[in-house]
């Protein structure tokens, strides 16, 4: 671990999408391709479960930080398609964000602001298959 670092983690995957990945000393994931019927996580599911949750946690910082206690909603769509030539794969990466009492021209600045913050949106970079869509809040 750097000394610099805030939070340090290890996770290990030793058998692809076969058997489980695991964070040494804690969590334990089943993996499975999200082609196979078998039980199991995959990559798409765990990156969407990542930035959602990412993306959601920076927009509360945000609205803390304006004093805000509104409650705000991150869903993610991670679809996994073949490359136009039919060699290779990629994800496209859809986030539809909602904040309670915030229209959607003021959630769509929030969302932005936390986009911009975001650390797994920062890996994520200027990936040309993200979108960003600011939607209505529902309980």
């Amino acid at each position: 671990m750097s000394e610099d670092a805030l939070f340090h983690t290890e996770v290990v995957n030793d058998k692809g999408l076969e058997g489980e990945a695991y964070v040494k000393d804690g969590l334990r994931v089943l993996i499975s391709s999200p082609l196979s019927p078998d039980e199991g996580s995959n990559p798409e599911e765990l990156l969407g479960l990542s930035w959602s949750t990412c993306l959601n946690s920076t927009i509360q910082a945000l609205l803390k930080g304006r004093s805000k206690q509104d409650k705000s909603k991150v869903e993610v769509h991670v679809d996994f398609k073949r490359e136009p030539n039919g060699i290779g794969y990629y994800f496209t990466l859809a986030a539809f964000v909602s904040i309670e009492n915030h229209t959607i021209e003021e959630t769509t600045k929030v969302m932005h602001a936390a986009h911009k913050r975001c650390p797994v949106s920062k890996i994520i970079g200027s990936y040309e298959h993200v979108s960003l869509q600011a939607v209505p809040f529902e309980r």
